[in-house]
């Protein structure tokens, strides 16, 4: 990367330098990213309607790690092995169902909470400044519930969806952005000690 200053990339919320890239890295990237949001998504509690699992502590990772147009592309690249039949979420279930289904509306927002965290993490909301990094998650969790929750109250009821689909699942969401503030800034305390 001739002429490059990648610590400074890492530093203005580019910690995987993917922006400096060759195409080929870039591919090997979303195909790591989805690959990763599969595993997470076998992480899960068994709930009803809508499941608990890692998923939105992956999306909002792949967000903050790859920026918010690889982000964004790796999270659709993911969704799409799933509209395809591959297993890759919860539970190894796949095929176009789950789109329409209680879990339709956390999965299509997935890939603009990925957008929105890496935009944030962009702008300084990443790595070495927990509370930004933290909040940037949050805000990612945050409209992961308010649309999944929209959609599954369009199905089961505004009460029932709160219950079922938005309350259960707020304490995991505060777990989850702390673990995505403390794995970011792992991340950058590792670079600040190789620069």
């Amino acid at each position: 990367m001739s002429g490059i200053d990648t610590s400074t990339l890492r530093r203005a919320g580019d910690p995987l330098a993917l922006g400096t890239r060759s195409l080929a890295v870039k591919v090997a990237a979303v195909v790591a990213g989805t690959a990763v949001l599969a595993l997470s998504s076998q992480v899960e509690v068994p709930m009803v309607p809508v499941p608990m699992t890692m998923q939105t502590l992956a999306v909002t990772l792949v967000g903050a790690l790859y920026g918010w147009r690889l982000g964004a592309i790796t999270v659709m690249a993911w969704l799409m092995e799933a509209m395809i039949g591959l297993p890759v979420l919860a539970g190894g279930a796949a095929g176009f169902a789950h789109f329409a289904g209680p879990t339709a509306g956390y999965l299509w927002v997935f890939p603009v909470v990925a957008a929105l965290v890496g935009w944030l993490a962009e702008r300084g909301w990443s790595g070495g400044n927990v509370v930004r990094s933290f909040l940037a998650a949050a805000m990612g969790n945050a409209l992961c519930l308010v649309v999944g929750g929209a959609y599954l109250a369009s199905m089961i009821g505004f009460e029932q969806a709160l219950a079922a689909g938005v309350t259960p699942f707020i304490v995991g969401a505060i777990l989850k952005s702390g673990l995505h503030a403390a794995a970011l800034k792992g991340i950058d305390t590792v670079q600040a000690r190789r620069s």
